[in-house]
């Protein structure tokens, strides 16, 4: 008997869980904007024929897996792009720093040849051979464009 019993109360909530039928209407309200409604207020109403399906638990867990996955591989991704950004970050900050130490050195190159009376080159054999008026002239141009094109 009080299996009798069980076996009616699951048939009844199978019963009482199955799809909910209800009828949808579609009409135009006095402004004239179509609605839709279970319970509409003005007739006549067009009753709509709405066709439902019930949810398919597994494969709503199925696309929820899938996109937690390509939200955490799309992390990942962030993650790892934000890393190599530090890296070039870090990179062109090292470029700067270089670029300040070649501007620096340019310039007190071009000080010392703009103060100098007389510049010199070395030769193989360790002796000088002082420049030239003209030669003077033209190291101290090229000190003041390679000054200029460092410094930018």
């Amino acid at each position: 008997m009080l299996r009798t019993l069980f076996m009616l109360t699951v048939a009844a909530a199978v019963l009482a869980a199955g799809p909910v039928a209800a009828d949808v209407y579609k009409f135009k309200d006095d402004k004239g904007n179509v609605l839709y409604t279970d319970k509409p207020s003005t007739l006549p109403a067009e009753r709509l024929n709405i066709q439902s399906q019930k949810t398919d638990t597994v494969a709503v867990q199925t696309r929820q897996q899938e996109e937690m996955k390509r939200m955490q591989d799309a992390d990942k991704s962030s993650q790892q792009a934000a890393g190599q950004n530090k890296d070039q970050q870090q990179a062109s900050q090292l470029t700067a720093t270089q670029k300040a130490d070649q501007c620096s050195k340019a310039r007190e190159r071009y000080d010392s040849y703009a103060n100098s009376r007389r510049l010199y080159e070395k030769l193989p054999d360790g002796s000088r051979r002082y420049l030239s008026d003209a030669e003077l002239d033209a190291a101290r141009a090229s000190a003041k464009a390679s000054m200029d094109v460092m410094c930018k």
